[in-house]
Parts: structure tokens; C-alpha cells; sequence
């Protein structure tokens, strides 16, 4: 082990709680000393050993990320970002042979995918959940604004959001039977000492943000070779 220690060639972090009851601190120590720079040590203050606390190994994992973000390779930049950034518009980047397609939105970076059920690798939300986030953000913003200039109690607004498909025939009594349609069920939890006036107002106005308002209207999509 002090070999392999000593020989690692990699940035070593050592985490460890001074209270862990199954592996002690001189073995921490020991590792620590045997290893070449550029090393790390953090203590864990008093998480146990497998972290069954959910406070201690999410402050763990968070310190494992940052402190490994600096020997990671850059994440690489869309050719022209500074023009996204200048004309405010969305970029998407497909990788070949796979559905993961990263986004910049400005200085955001997001990855889209699919589920694995369906090809993808899951590593992130798919399409239709980012269109679902953006409505739900806008409600929250939307309901928090006004609430605000109202000086209403409103602590928080929960929004929760669900997509499918139903056949228009299920909705109308004519029609062609395999037409469908969209519908987006929205839910929205209004948290804090509001009258009853208030709330019923304040469901209006979920219905007035403007993205609500986009997809109600319908989109007109142009489309271009770039």
C-alpha cells in the first residue's frame, strides 16, 4: 500500500471523521504522509464512517466536487459563445451516438438527455421536463412577484407538473381519433397565512405568467440552417 501510495501520480483527498470508529485516524495520517503533493486533508468533524447522516454526505460530496474541479478538464465552450452571450440565445450541442445534448444559456451550462428505458444514459432532464421547469419557474416567479407587490404572506409557492397525451376524441365528441393533444396538469401549493381571497387571486394569476400565456397561444417555430 505505501508503494502504491507513494507512486499514485494523482491528487489525493483524504476525508475522515475524528470520531469514525472503524477506521482510525492514523491511518488517515499515514496515507496523508506517504503520499507526494498535491494532496488534501479534511476533516469530517463528527459524521460516522458510511455518512448516514444526509447533512454529512452532502457536505462531503460538495467538498469532493469543488475540490476536484481544478484537476478536471475544462468543460469545452460552443464555438461562438461570446456571440450567445451577446444576442441572449440559447445553444444546444448533440454528442454523436448518444441522446445527451449539452445547453448554454449565457453563462449556464445544462445537459439534456433521455431516459435509459428509451436509449438515453439519463443524465439529465429530459425536453419535455426542461419545458415543464420552465412553467413551473415562471409560475413561482410570477405568484412571488405579485404577492410582493401586494404585501401578501406568501412564503413560498410550490408548482408540480406533469405532461401527457390524450386522444382528442376523449376531450370532444368529433374529430379524428388519432389526433391528440398535449396537456400539461399543474398543481400549485401556495404556502403561508393567505385569506381565502388571496389564494383564489392569486390561482388567476398563475394563470397569467407568460409563459403559460406563450404555450396557451400557440408557437410559431422558424427554422433555418445555420
Amino acid at each position: 500500500m505505501s508503494e502504491v501510495v507513494q507512486n499514485l501520480g494523482r491528487a489525493l483527498l483524504i476525508l475522515h471523521s475524528p470520531i469514525d470508529q472503524i477506521v482510525g485516524i492514523e491511518n488517515a495520517e499515514t496515507l496523508y504522509s506517504l503520499a507526494r503533493h498535491s494532496k488534501s486533508f479534511v476533516s469530517l468533524d463528527d459524521a460516522d464512517h458510511l455518512l448516514m447522516d444526509v447533512a454529512d454526505s452532502t457536505y462531503a460530496g460538495r467538498v469532493l466536487s469543488t475540490w476536484a474541479d481544478r484537476y478536471l478538464d475544462p468543460v469545452p465552450l460552443i464555438e461562438h459563445e461570446a456571440e450567445l452571450r451577446d444576442a441572449e440565445r440559447v445553444v444546444t450541442r448533440s454528442r454523436l451516438g448518444t441522446f445527451r445534448t449539452d445547453i448554454r444559456v449565457r453563462q449556464h451550462a445544462l445537459v439534456a438527455d433521455e431516459p435509459v428505458s428509451v436509449g438515453g444514459e439519463d443524465t439529465g432532464p429530459t425536453p419535455y421536463d426542461l419545458l415543464l421547469a420552465g412553467l413551473g419557474a415562471c409560475t413561482s416567479i410570477t405568484l412571488e412577484m405579485y404577492a410582493g407587490r401586494k404585501g401578501w404572506p406568501l412564503e413560498q409557492a410550490r408548482v408540480r407538473l406533469k405532461h401527457s397525451k390524450i386522444h382528442k376524441m376523449d376531450r370532444e365528441a368529433s374529430g379524428d381519433a388519432d389526433e391528440q393533444l398535449d396537456v400539461v396538469d399543474r398543481e400549485v401549493e401556495l404556502i403561508g397565512p393567505l385569506d381565502e381571497a388571496q389564494r383564489a387571486r392569486l390561482m388567476e394569476i398563475a394563470d397569467r405568467c407568460p409563459v403559460h400565456r406563450t404555450l396557451e397561444a400557440g408557437v410559431r417555430v422558424r427554422t433555418v440552417e445555420g
